[in-house]
């Protein structure tokens, strides 16, 4: 068959496949899906009022046609970016796939779906509540990298000159750092199954991003079933090759914000 006709196959499949399986393997998520995501990230990463761990990833591609520079990402490659928000086992909670490689995570962040509707509070987030062992009634956030903004809802590690010279500050990024981990290892396990996502996707765009979300909700699919997977892809240093590590988001952020995350360092400083 010719390289069209497989691709047709690819598509044809992959969309069937994500529109028969995300209704029961990634479904949007209600105020029970995020509160069980809630009580896993305290129970098995000790970070409370956590409701996912956020990531964006760079799919490589190759040069799509008439696009200019929107796919060429600063990796020096062609690319668009996966934004995926993890439960605490490794599950996908929600997706946002195809974004410009060009564009910033903090800026698709905000411009997709997901974080429209954390704006907006249509997400079905569950109530405010207090931290453990406090009286102060405290947002449920996620959880991401130095890439994304400083949110009311989003909690990102402090800059590295802040916490290397304040233990308290250092203190939470090391708690952080063990809750935004879960999201890497999802990553590791998922390129490691599909050993695609470790080379360019020779296809078109459109194809590219079905097969994406389509590895994603197999993903779950596994996980939910309990299938045999390899030992290794449990490593806590497994890592897909397209992590984001040195980018910084300059958007300014609210006091409110800034507030939010200082009581999450008094908790962890304050309740070892």
């Amino acid at each position: 068959m010719g390289f069209r006709t497989v691709s047709a196959i690819v598509f044809e499949v992959c969309t069937a496949l994500w529109n028969h399986m995300q209704p029961l393997y990634m479904p949007e998520p209600t105020e029970e899906i995020w509160e069980k995501s809630i009580n896993g990230f305290y129970e098995k990463r000790q970070f409370p009022n956590c409701l996912g761990s956020i990531v964006g990833k760079h799919i490589t591609i190759k040069c799509p046609d008439k696009t200019g520079s929107n796919y060429f990402c600063y990796l020096q490659k062609f690319s668009f970016v996966l934004l995926a928000i993890v439960y605490y086992d490794y599950k996908f909670i929600c997706l946002d796939v195809g974004g410009y490689g060009r564009n910033s995570d903090g800026g698709l962040f905000e411009q997709s779906i997901m974080g429209q509707r954390l704006d907006n509070k249509t997400f079905n987030v569950p109530k405010d509540k207090p931290l453990p062992f406090q009286d102060e009634c405290t947002l449920c956030v996620l959880v991401g990298e130095k890439a994304f903004p400083l949110k009311k809802y989003l909690m990102r590690p402090f800059p590295h000159r802040q916490s290397k010279s304040d233990l308290r500050k250092e203190v939470f990024n090391k708690r952080l750092c063990r809750a935004r981990r879960v999201v890497e290892n999802a990553f590791g396990m998922l390129s490691n199954k599909w050993r695609l996502l470790f080379r360019p996707i020779e296809v078109k765009v459109e194809t590219a991003i079905i097969i994406v979300k389509t590895v994603c909700v197999l993903h779950n699919y596994l996980l939910i079933k309990q299938c045999d997977l390899p030992s290794n892809l449990l490593e806590e240093n497994e890592a897909y090759p397209g992590t984001i590590r040195n980018r910084n988001d300059n958007r300014r952020s609210t006091n409110t914000a800034f507030q939010i995350r200082q009581r999450f360092v008094s908790f962890f400083n304050d309740n070892n």
